[in-house]
């Protein structure tokens, strides 16, 4: 060996987490809570779940996602419980289907908070350094390394070690493109590592690529240019030539940020106060409601107006998103304000929040106002607004541009089709949002470690939770915009409420060892109760009297004739659970968290039931497998587009081919016949 390679540093790991954003920080806890020796590489250790854009966690379906993390085992939930500085349910005039809580945080203790976890976490090394290459081998290759912790560096032959040293540890895969047989298929491969700008190798058997909106990241606003990740962040530059020798798809995306403006030069008397909810309500399922009871910071309302817009239609030319600049795709659904200008020339103003980005900095973020236009046209639109009439600009806003690859190439558990133990999360994935990101996160590595044990994928389905919309939808259609979350997109969402999650997946969370047996326990007791108290309604009947007569009157609805249930009662639009409690005189004393279930069942029953029957006729389809190397050529009268699309995405079972853009029901019908015979 030579005395370069004597110097370059090799260790050995179960799992290489590749971002320490939230996707990252979750596939690393939950790597190393399942007891897998875990390293997670980060371009700043003090950019540990960073929140570059904007300061809140939750939202509209995104507050369902962060549940969802919760009850499976993840952090999330339990880190805004900590952070916190206004929490509000969204949608509270609608049904409970779409009630959804958001959190404004304190971006800084946020990222303390998360990173403090992280340090202290068994099992989990941080690291900071640029990971700039994957090692991979062809499966049934000779093995040329031991995954031998004990003997780091001992066991390799020089001469293999110096080839990967020199950079060439991707030569196995330049010939990812030659085809296997008649199916076409690429030579499958397996992860063995990755290796940093500085020659360091990590010798892991999984690796999971959480790198956000770093790779090949440049930021823009007007014609300026900066080489970056977002804040300024140094960004990784190498990593997608290693994804591209290894046959991956790489696509580019773009999002952008508002400005972030000194409060102390804002006239708050001039805008709508928003306060947060009294009392507030929690994330995390294991946080106590009583003790995250606090004084709340208040955010403020605002708009755009017609000066506002002219200034912006006149130097639309400057901004890169219009001329050219840009070349990735943004997000439809979270567009920049010279976006929406444009697209929507006959709304004279827009609704601006602004949104204070911790207790202890003066910046105020302004969500609705992301852009790219130059600074001085910044000045000047922000000036137009009520209570900005002598803003002061803390940081520019601006558009990131950055590499992801083609999220269809990933199976449902999130792992390359074609490299075996590589995995990958959040907006490499061709997502957006924090929240998308941590949900990803967590699947990849509850998914790493599974394939280490040796044991099934866990698969969320489209009807057991929104992570498993989001991820369904990600490996099975064309991602051509930054993917965002939304109640939309969910066919069962009443079942998938932000306020049943434990009730649906704590006993995923169990099996998978993320959710002690204390927490199972609770569920189980909370189902117990919400059982005995709903067959109690419907079990219970009222007389026609005065009292009750009196009761139904008072709340301007029909009065009794004959004797009914109080679960009829309930169901009455002008009733619920919670009002009939005067005339129920046989009530319990139950927890808070069991009185909502009750009201939501009895009162949504039918519907629900509905629901219920749906998802029966969906696990139908998702229970007919289509076998790993189908020959699709062989199932005639199956259309050329169908044929083409159902090779190309290689489909798990009927119901993911049945949501392939491009496979109609026609086409699905055949192959079910094929398949039967």
């Amino acid at each position: 060996m030579s005395n370069e390679n004597k110097n370059l540093v090799c260790e050995n790991y179960d799992a290489v987490v590749v971002g320490a954003g939230h996707a990252g920080c979750e596939a690393a806890l939950a790597l190393s809570r399942l007891g897998f020796k875990t390293i997670v590489f980060t371009v700043s250790v003090d950019s540990i779940a960073l929140m570059p854009c904007n300061p809140n966690i939750g939202g509209s379906s995104k507050g369902h996602i962060v549940r969802e993390i919760d009850a499976l085992g993840g952090e999330m939930g339990k880190c805004i419980d900590k952070t916190f500085i206004q929490s509000k349910m969204l949608n509270k005039s609608k049904g409970p289907a779409v009630h959804s809580l958001r959190a404004q945080a304190d971006k800084q203790w946020y990222t303390r908070e998360m990173r403090k976890t992280l340090e202290n976490q068994e099992n989990l090394t941080i690291r900071q350094a640029e990971v700039s290459e994957l090692i991979t081998e062809e499966i049934g290759a000779r093995e040329t390394y031991q995954h031998d912790s004990e003997n780091v560096g001992e066991s390799r032959s020089p001469s293999v070690f110096s080839e990967h040293s020199e950079g060439s540890a991707t030569k196995h895969s330049r010939g990812a493109s030659h085809c296997k047989g008649e199916l076409n298929m690429p030579t499958p491969k397996k992860i063995i590592g990755v290796k940093t700008v500085s020659g360091a190798t990590y010798f892991a058997k999984t690796v999971v690529l959480a790198t956000g909106v770093y790779l090949n990241a440049r930021c823009l606003y007007g014609d300026v240019i900066e080489y970056t990740g977002p804040n300024g962040l140094k960004s990784a530059n190498h990593l997608t030539d290693s994804l591209l020798k290894e046959g991956i798809t790489i696509k580019r995306f773009k999002t952008g940020t508002p400005a972030r403006i000194d409060k102390r030069s804002l006239d708050f008397s001039k805008m709508e106060e928003q306060f947060g909810d009294v009392p507030i309500v929690p994330f995390s399922f294991s946080t106590d409601p009583e003790k995250i009871q606090k004084e709340q910071v208040s955010c403020y309302l605002t708009y755009t107006n017609e000066v506002t817009h002219d200034i912006i239609r006149k130097n639309i030319d400057r901004s890169p998103l219009f001329s050219g600049v840009i070349e990735g795709t943004g997000p439809r659904y979270c567009p920049s304000i010279e976006d929406k200008v444009m697209k929507f020339p006959d709304k004279d103003r827009h609704q601006i929040f602004v949104e204070p980005e911790g207790l202890y900095t003066n910046e105020m973020y302004l969500s609705g106002m992301s852009s790219s236009l130059p600074e001085d046209v910044q000045h000047k639109i922000y000036r137009t607004m009520p209570g900005f009439e002598n803003a002061v600009i803390v940081r520019n806003a601006y558009a990131i541009e950055y590499d992801l690859i083609d999220s269809t190439e990933l199976k449902p558990s999130l792992e390359l089709k074609n490299i075996e133990g590589l995995f990958c999360a959040g907006q490499i994935n061709g997502s957006s949002g924090y929240e998308e990101a941590a949900g990803q996160g967590l699947m990849a590595g509850i998914n790493a470690s599974r394939l280490m044990q040796g044991k099934e994928a866990i698969i969320l389905k489209r009807s057991d939770g929104y992570i498993g919309v989001l991820i369904d939808d990600l490996v099975t259609k064309d991602t051509t915009e930054p993917y965002r979350m939304m109640t939309s997109r969910a066919e069962y969402r009443l079942l998938l409420r932000q306020d049943n999650a434990d009730l649906r997946l704590t006993e995923i969370g169990y099996e998978i060892g993320l959710v002690s047996k204390e927490r199972l326990d609770y569920v189980n007791r909370k189902k117990e109760m919400i059982k005995k108290e709903v067959d109690r309604l419907k079990n219970t009947h009222v007389g026609v009297n005065e009292k009750i007569n009196t009761f139904l009157k008072e709340k301007k609805t029909t009065e009794l004739l004959s004797g009914v249930t109080l679960a009829e009662l309930c169901k009455r639009p002008e009733l619920s659970y919670q009002m009939i409690s005067e005339i129920d005189e046989g009530r319990p004393e139950l927890p808070r968290d069991v009185l909502e279930q009750v009201g939501i069942e009895i009162k949504y029953e039918g519907y629900i039931a509905r629901e219920m029957q749906q998802v029966e006729s969906f696990k139908k389809m998702e229970n007919k497998k289509i076998p790993k190397n189908f020959d699709y050529d062989k199932v005639k009268n199956l259309r050329i587009e169908a044929r083409q699309k159902l090779k190309k995405y290689r489909p798990e079972n009927i119901g993911m081919a049945s949501r392939i853009s491009g496979v109609s029901p026609a086409d699905i019908s055949v192959l079910l016949v094929f398949l039967k015979s």
